[in-house]
């Protein structure tokens, strides 16, 4: 069962919240969706469910037009980042409450709920009240309500995120699988590209309430679009650097020149904006090629194993992600290095030029 969008769109008091927007997705996949907070993830859930009425386009499921169907009737289980879950009743019963309204037999009944609750480590935990649990176990509760419904179409908007680290990382690689072993159409709304990445299948990135792209999630990752894209399907964002090519060699800041190699080698002389991730950004030449930067240290956040670098490059705002832990003088002088080999290519409008390489940009 597919379920498709046709020009579907949202407009609230004048204000588009959702753009004209086509989207197929096919029975068994995991379809992500991946944007900053008000981008429209939500809401794009919400016009999938029928929760709302979108202002234009249909909705197809299963070659029917169920645009004005109520939520009810389509087969849909949800779960929000805010858990929700029927105060009054057991675990037990909060679990079962979708089969029982579908009349299943009381021994399915018992079966699911009690796999489910192993599965989301409520098992012994089946006869408390939702009040009597933590945050992240009346999530999982929600969660374990959406596993046995059986619906054909599965939503979560951001689920994890009141989880412990542990069981966050257990439910991303377990509770997909399930839900695709069904057929069911797994939709996942993250702002965490790392999330996307983790969860695979495919990922439609969002901005300002448009999908701005959307494929297997390795494809959008290595291959973004538009600089829109590249920015949103990475953390910290993606930098940029304004370049000149004329020639066999590049212009870039206050008169600073390299040559024209790699993805810059293929396109036409003219101004282009660069993208590079922040782990591309190093503070020891490795390859003979590499553009060299000078920029100011503002900030470092030590993460452990990792250092981020917060860089000043003349007005261009930087972050660098380096290896190991860094003592770094606050406001001094860098030397920054980049391979071109990882350097994206967008044209001034910020689409991104044919004639660039990808082949190690990732």
């Amino acid at each position: 069962m597919s379920l498709v969008l046709e020009g579907v769109s949202k407009v609230v008091s004048g204000q588009p919240h959702i753009h004209p927007t086509d989207l197929e997705l096919s029975p068994g996949t995991m379809n992500v969706l991946l944007g900053p907070t008000l981008s429209g993830k939500t809401t794009l859930m919400r016009l999938m469910a029928g929760l709302d009425l979108p202002s234009s386009g249909r909705v197809i499921w299963d070659g029917k037009d169920v645009t004005g169907m109520r939520v009810q009737d389509r087969g849909v289980a949800m779960v929000y980042q805010q858990f929700i879950n029927y105060p009054t009743m057991t675990v037990y019963d909060n679990i079962a409450s979708p089969m029982r309204l579908l009349g299943k037999a009381a021994d399915h009944v018992d079966k699911a709920v009690r796999q489910a609750a192993d599965l989301m480590q409520l098992s012994g935990m089946l006869d408390r009240k939702p009040l009597e649990l933590s945050g992240g176990q009346q999530q999982r509760c929600a969660l374990a309500r959406a596993l046995v419904k059986d619906a054909g179409l599965v939503l979560l908007d951001e689920p994890l995120a009141n989880l412990d680290y542990k069981l966050r990382e257990e439910l991303r690689a377990e509770i997909p699988r399930i839900f695709e072993e069904a057929g069911s159409i797994f939709v996942y709304a993250t702002t965490e590209p790392e999330e996307a990445l983790l969860l695979g299948g495919n990922t439609a990135t969002m901005w300002e309430g448009r999908v701005t792209q959307f494929g297997p999630t390795p494809v959008v990752y290595r291959q973004p679009v538009d600089a829109t894209t590249a920015r949103v399907f990475s953390d910290p964002p993606m930098n940029f650097l304004r370049i000149r090519k004329s020639g066999d060699r590049l212009q870039f800041g206050a008169g600073q020149t390299a040559a024209a190699t790699d993805g810059f080698a293929g396109v036409d002389d003219g101004e282009y904006l660069a993208g590079f991730r922040p782990n591309h950004l190093e503070l020891t030449r490795h390859a003979e090629t590499a553009f060299e930067f000078t920029a100011r240290l503002g900030v470092t956040e030590i993460t452990g194993s990792e250092t981020f670098v917060h860089l000043d490059h003349q007005g261009d705002n930087w972050v660098g992600l380096v290896q190991g832990v860094r003592d770094l003088e606050i406001g001094s002088a860098l030397q920054v290095y980049l391979d071109p080999r990882h350097v994206y290519v967008f044209d001034q409008d910020g689409s991104a030029v044919a004639a660039a390489s990808y082949a190690t940009a990732a």
